[in-house]
């Protein structure tokens, strides 16, 4: 039996959105396809074995830091998003992030797709805000994205995304991108074609 659901989303174009947990043991066959897929060469996990993908989301459930959430489309799985406390992360000590009280980082990767969908990332996307919003104590989502990542910067650009520098991380150079909740209320609209 799978995790509860944790949040919903209805999407006008495209039905229902959901959250769940990521159960390690029985989402790891799933989850190794997906990240292990070169359309998901900026996870950096695409020589993982089996067994590394176990350990690494064992590892996220064990820390009260991080959590790891399987996305659901009409029931079935289709993405995965990861929430972190910025300030506990590879964040932690550059200059150029400056942690603020309501801070929460965020990674999402949609499921590699044979036939992609018009505007499945998009929804995506906002349910991934929704759900971290729906927090009150989160004012602002942190991001990090491979400065290579040109479809994801102009994906939270369209989000309300506002780049504050480039960073070298371990593995990447990553532009560090931030969303309050206002500049996310003002841009839904775009990004979903609906009102906030």
């Amino acid at each position: 039996m799978s995790a509860p659901v944790l949040f919903t989303r209805d999407d006008a174009g495209l039905g229902a959105f959901a959250l769940r947990d990521v159960d390690h043991i029985a989402d790891t066959p799933l989850l190794h396809r997906w990240l292990t897929h070169p359309k998901s060469r900026f996870w950096m996990m695409g020589d993982a074995e089996p067994a590394q993908v176990d350990r690494e989301f064992a590892d996220t459930a064990l820390d009260p830091h991080r959590r790891a959430l399987l996305g659901l489309h009409d029931g079935r799985p289709t993405f995965l998003m990861e929430r972190y406390a910025p300030e506990r992360s590879e964040l932690a000590g550059l200059a150029a992030y400056r942690h603020r009280d309501g801070d929460i980082g965020m990674h999402f990767l949609c499921a590699p797709a044979e036939r992609p969908v018009h505007g499945f990332t998009r929804a995506v996307l906002a349910t991934v805000l929704d759900f971290l919003f729906d927090d009150p104590a989160v004012r602002r989502i942190v991001v990090e994205p491979d400065a290579a990542n040109r479809p994801v910067h102009a994906l939270n650009a369209a989000a309300g995304f506002r780049v504050q520098a480039a960073v070298a991380l371990p593995g990447k150079d990553a532009l560090l991108s931030t969303c309050t909740r206002d500049q996310y209320r003002a841009a839904r609209a775009t990004l979903t074609g609906a009102p906030a």
